[in-house]
């Protein structure tokens, strides 16, 4: 099994903070955000490999960063060479970049993650509720429980078993209030699809369009998230969530 965290976006909304800083690298309680991250992996004992994927410019920092972490898998950071937002190769383009410079023809269990969600909830409960249903592909959910709250995120509907029936990005009238937390389970079974869906020409960018269609052609399940989420997406958010933790233990 392997991770990939996806930090190649640009940040825009949390400018000037983020315009000569990578947005997963700025401090939360004194520690970059990405680390956050890095311990819900922990748990995960068949985790091999972890790849952060980010963007040309902020390259250097993620690889300085990586230099004096110690880490319990070897984490390997790669550049996708994109250099402005208006270039950048969207999240699922970043997806499909590192599994073709880093694994080319090696098919793998993957663990993916946005750089920019804090939560609470180590992974080993997900990725088990991820095998256990098996071809098919787990996305991490949280219930917002509030409509309003809800049309600012990927919101999924889901049948009686947990299966993802309807992804939804940003919508204006939501079914439910299940977020999607920018975690994702892909089985090995889904290497070949992913080449697919970009061959046919879809999305590059958001994450959901992906889930929307791997839940439509493969088959796609909505796992909960215990404990708490962040979505750290404007200065207030980020704001927001340092001084929750520097006040409480809340990840």
């Amino acid at each position: 099994m392997i991770a990939i965290l996806l930090c190649a976006g640009y940040a825009t909304r949390l400018y000037p903070l983020t315009e000569n800083q990578p947005k997963s690298l700025l401090p939360i309680a004194g520690r970059p955000m990405i680390e956050f991250i890095l311990d819900k992996l922990h748990p995960l004992s068949d985790l091999k490999h972890a790849y952060v994927v980010t963007n040309h410019k902020f390259a250097e920092h993620f690889s300085k960063w990586a230099r004096a972490g110690k880490f319990p898998w070897p984490v390997t950071i790669v550049d996708d060479q994109t250099l402005t937002n208006e270039d950048r190769l969207g999240a699922i383009g970043d997806l499909s970049y590192v599994l073709k410079t880093h694994t080319p023809g090696i098919a793998h269990d993957m663990v993916v993650l946005a750089g920019d969600n804090l939560f609470a909830s180590p992974l080993d409960h997900f990725v088990m509720h991820g095998i256990d249903r098996r071809p098919a592909a787990g996305i991490a959910v949280y219930d917002v429980k509030d409509l309003e709250l809800a049309k600012k995120y990927g919101i999924v509907r889901t049948g009686p078993d947990g299966k993802v029936l309807e992804f939804l990005e940003k919508p204006q009238n939501p079914p439910g209030t299940l977020a999607s937390c920018g975690v994702y389970w892909l089985p090995k079974e889904t290497r070949p699809l992913l080449d697919r869906y970009l061959g046919e020409g879809h999305n590059a960018d958001q994450p959901g369009h992906y889930m929307r269609w791997l839940a439509h052609h493969h088959g796609l399940f909505a796992i909960p998230l215990e404990g708490h989420w962040y979505d750290i997406g404007d200065l207030n958010s980020y704001q927001s969530a340092d001084a929750l933790f520097r006040s409480t233990d809340k990840v």
